[in-house]
């Protein structure tokens, strides 16, 4: 695994495990900005979103499937639970590099239905 993936990995599930604070002070830049379409497009924001989402979701899990890089950009395919009893939902963080750091990142999610006719389901 190459550095930024192993990096993208790492934030992800540092800011999973609760540690919000600690995964920004190490792997994102101080020039971060981000577009998720809720909250203003700064660390800051986007940090305080994420700490009041832990402190309401304490029991949140992780869990990684798919990882892809290029270049300077990673993708991360995620299955997200807030809670054990959560269906959860598919989630991609899409992370650009400078530096070893984070500068910018974008995620899209998709919440996984109780009933789907696709018998290969999201993962």
């Amino acid at each position: 695994m190459n550095d930024m993936k192993e990096i993208a990995v790492a934030f992800l599930q540092t800011v999973a495990s609760g540690n919000i604070r600690e995964a920004y002070e190490r792997y994102v830049s101080p020039d971060f900005r981000h577009h998720n379409p809720y909250f203003r497009g700064d660390a800051e924001s986007l940090m305080a979103a994420m700490e009041e989402s832990s402190q309401a979701n304490p029991e949140k899990r992780l869990e990684i499937k798919h990882t892809i890089s290029e270049e300077n950009t990673v993708a991360i395919h995620s299955h997200v639970k807030q809670n054990p009893n959560d269906l959860g939902g598919a989630v991609v963080h899409i992370f650009l590099f400078q530096d070893n750091k984070i500068v910018e990142l974008w995620d899209v999610g998709q919440a996984i239905p109780e009933e789907s006719p696709n018998e290969n389901g999201m993962f």
